[in-house]
């Protein structure tokens, strides 16, 4: 049931739309306006930075001297392009 993010190009209002089947009719309007024109925007991941028992392997943090002074990189688990 995927859960897509939306942003009214009249309103600037930002909303979710649930989509249950691929079958189902939904409709598409903007609950604060009732406008039909608004683009789909990227949507915010949930995702926990440290591991709790079971969870499988963490985050893990890599730390190095930049030019700008320290710079850090986050290597999440999961696949990688």
């Amino acid at each position: 049931m995927p859960i897509y993010e939306f942003k009214c190009l009249k309103c600037n209002e930002c909303f979710e739309i649930l989509v249950i089947s691929s079958e189902d009719s939904v409709e598409m309007r903007c609950p604060a306006c009732g406008a039909e024109d608004f683009e789909r925007i990227l949507s915010c991941a949930s995702y926990s930075m440290n591991g709790g028992a079971g969870s499988g392997p963490g985050v893990k943090s890599q730390t190095r001297n930049c030019s700008g002074g320290s710079c850090s990189t986050l290597e999440i688990p999961g696949p990688s392009r």
